[in-house]
């Protein structure tokens, strides 16, 4: 699974997995376990904005850091997630 980020965000992990790059770009935010079992997915659009499509166990609080961290930092995860997928952003056909 690649993690974004070897470090964790508001105690969390943002990662995707290979089964997910057939989606448009989103990332999974998990504790050290990576598992999908209490994880949020948040969907990315253009403007680095978020779509939450499962919240997890995540307070609103860790929500927001990282729905910040990620607006902060979309360019830098979208050159990852071109790596392995084709799909873009939310919204867009590709």
């Amino acid at each position: 699974m690649p993690k974004y980020f070897p470090f964790k965000i508001a105690g969390y992990y943002l990662y995707f997995t290979m089964a997910c790059i057939v989606e448009c770009i989103h990332a999974h935010a998990s504790d050290s376990k990576l598992t999908e079992t209490g994880s949020a997915k948040l969907v990315i659009k253009s403007d680095g904005d978020t779509i939450v499509q499962k919240r997890g166990t995540l307070s609103d609080k860790e929500l927001a850091i990282i729905q910040k961290y990620i607006k902060n930092n979309y360019l830098t995860m979208f050159e990852m997630w071109s790596q392995y997928s084709e799909h873009g952003f939310f919204g867009e056909n590709k």
